[in-house]
């Protein structure tokens, strides 16, 4: 038997048997500096990694085993993915955590995901996507609330030192402001659908010392159909069971002197839909 189809066909045999995936794109940062041409929107670039990830871990698959894991981890771990110790103190890891399905317990396995996966003790930063209500529906706070219980904890637990929030208006900040126990240091904008900082949450920014930042994410980081696609495409076989996308962290991770990024990657994990 070709080599290649088999270890395609079990890899397809893991997918099957496992009820979530996880996968780690390494540092894609080199990535990106080989690639022809640099991926329009966060979306194409991380259904980029997606791919590349599921085909490098298809290709290395070990011999077959008739253990078959509920959780199938898809990453193949780079020496340099992991933070020295001794250069820990130069670096600050910022994460921005999209939640693409409202279970408050996704956040604590991602922070802990990111924790070993970078071999630090604290993340420096999070700013977390929380999922959006349907349409027709706004944001509120009781719609971040669980959410942000869950960061508190976190914070408490000195896994991560700084938590911020995205997109909100100035209403919505200083309703979470006030009601949090542990405030956000920052709230990311949009600037796609705002061309200028407004200036009535520029002034409370200001007031309470939150810094703003922007970005240009979509509200959807990526949608079901693409996701699927890129599992597809990544593990040649289209006929991959429906996976649901749970959550995605995005990490970078900087050189305080310089400003520069040293790396970036994702993490994804993604449930298998119910039948």
């Amino acid at each position: 038997m070709d080599p290649q189809n088999n270890m395609e066909n079990e890899a397809k045999m893991f997918l099957s048997h496992a009820k979530t995936l996880r996968l780690h794109t390494g540092n894609i940062v080199n990535r990106n500096r080989l690639k022809k041409k640099c991926p329009s929107s966060p979306c194409e670039e991380l259904q980029d990694c997606i791919q590349a990830a599921l085909t490098d871990w298809t290709a290395a698959r070990k011999p077959v085993s008739n253990d078959f894991p509920d959780t199938l981890d898809c990453s193949l771990p780079q020496p340099t993915d992991a933070i020295p110790p001794e250069e820990r103190e130069e670096l600050r890891v910022s994460v921005k955590l999209f939640l693409c399905d409202a279970v408050e317990s996704s956040i604590r396995d991602a922070v802990e995901m990111a924790c070993q996966t970078l071999a630090v003790s604290q993340l420096d930063s999070v700013i977390i996507a929380p999922t959006w209500p349907l349409e027709g529906e706004s944001q509120s706070l009781a719609h971040l609330q669980p959410a942000w219980e869950e960061l508190e904890a976190l914070v408490r637990s000195q896994k991560i030192a700084a938590i911020g929030t995205s997109d909100l208006d100035k209403d919505l900040l200083e309703q979470l402001y006030n009601w949090a126990q542990v405030k956000p240091s920052s709230n990311q904008v949009n600037l796609a659908s705002c061309c200028v900082m407004p200036p009535d949450l520029t002034a409370f920014a200001k007031e309470f010392d939150i810094q703003l930042l922007t970005h240009n994410d979509p509200k959807e980081l990526m949608s079901a159909a693409t996701f699927q696609e890129a599992v597809q495409e990544g593990t040649q076989d289209l006929s991959a069971a429906d996976w649901r996308l749970e959550w995605v962290l995005r990490y970078s991770i900087i050189v305080k002197s310089r400003g520069i990024i040293k790396a970036k990657g994702y993490l994804v994990s993604a449930g298998k839909a119910r039948q």
